[in-house]
């Protein structure tokens, strides 16, 4: 399958689709990201920006191994930069600090890399040890 996002007027992803490979694969058999775009546009009436995006991408990895594909897969919500060609996820903390090369969000300060569940203070700027609140610690 074939995944596209939609973009409003600021660059914000408001929908995302499949549609068949076949769709967008030319008489040479190469995939064009156009003949998607005139598709769903001439399928939906619009002429509405739409973007391609990898279901398989994401942190600028393709997860089985191919190229990957605009840094992240898209999702509602998230921003498209045509700057650096990337789908970024809104910005989870104020004092979050976006990776160039994956295009993700990243705490100020190294998350503990011990089996321990963690979650980001932001008004200590730390990284907080999970106490579920489903378990009786008493």
């Amino acid at each position: 399958m074939a995944y596209f996002a939609k973009l409003n007027s600021n660059n914000i992803v408001e929908q995302v689709i499949s549609i068949n490979n076949s769709v967008i694969t030319d008489v040479n058999g190469i995939e064009q990201e156009q003949l998607g775009v005139d598709f769903i546009n001439k399928l939906y009436n619009t002429k509405d920006d739409w973007k391609q995006t990898s279901y398989n991408t994401n942190a600028g990895v393709h997860k089985l191994g191919g190229t990957p594909f605009r840094k992240n897969y898209a999702g509602i919500g998230y921003t498209y930069d045509s700057n650096r060609n990337a789908f970024i996820s809104p910005k989870p903390f104020n004092s979050w600090i976006l990776n160039e090369n994956t295009c993700c969000w990243e705490a100020p300060v190294a998350k503990p890399q011990d089996k321990k569940e963690y979650i980001w203070n932001e008004s200590t700027l730390i990284w907080d040890l999970y106490t579920s609140p489903l378990l009786d610690n008493s």
